[in-house]
């Protein structure tokens, strides 16, 4: 993309619509807005994230995931255009694969938690869920309409990095001595 923004403040989006990256304008509330919104929410938490004091691998891993996010952003702002590809979605799993292979066999279900960084790991991975139910209510919508749908890949990629954070949480916890929280059915009920 050749466009860079020096105008902050446009008033343009005054009258409830904002501009998609082909120039076409649409409501603020469309499904295509919602779900670019909720991936740069998620964009947002990793860099919340990034702030912690984290392994330097893992930072790196979520420096590069920002960037492509970025791109995946993109490829819902122009209907149309492709940014995410197969080789995104299959760096995940490898990192999943890498560092699942670290960790102990999950013998409970895992809360939230442990360390702070930890606790914004499992935030991210909540967020992420929420994006990708809403890019698969804009692909429903896109279809139903005959419109241009974004490429499966943006929803593989989502569904990959959701599971990501999750074992990024364990490890995080892992690399700062800090136990995972399990769930407790004794601490369930009341």
């Amino acid at each position: 993309m050749a466009t860079r923004l020096s105008v902050i403040t446009t008033r343009g989006g005054d009258d409830g619509t904002t501009g998609l990256g082909d120039g076409t304008r649409i409501p603020k509330d469309d499904a295509r807005i919602t779900a670019l919104g909720e991936v740069d929410e998620l964009n947002s938490v990793l860099g919340l994230l990034r702030t912690e004091s984290l392994p330097a691998d893992i930072d790196t891993l979520l420096e590069r995931i920002q960037n492509q996010l970025f791109d995946l952003g993109a490829e819902l702002c122009i209907p149309g255009h492709v940014a995410v590809q197969e080789a995104h979605v299959a760096g995940l799993d490898a990192a999943i694969t890498d560092y699942n292979a670290e960790l102990g066999k999950l013998q409970e279900f895992i809360l939230p938690g442990g360390s702070r960084a930890a606790a914004l790991a499992h935030l991210a991975r909540s967020v992420c869920r929420r994006a990708e139910r809403s890019v698969v209510a804009l692909e429903r919508r896109d279809a139903a309409a005959g419109e241009p749908e974004a490429s499966s890949h943006v929803r593989h990629y989502l569904n990959r990095l959701s599971d990501l954070c999750f074992v990024l949480a364990r490890a995080i916890n892992r690399a700062q001595g800090t136990p995972d929280v399990l769930w407790s059915r004794d601490n369930a009920t009341p």
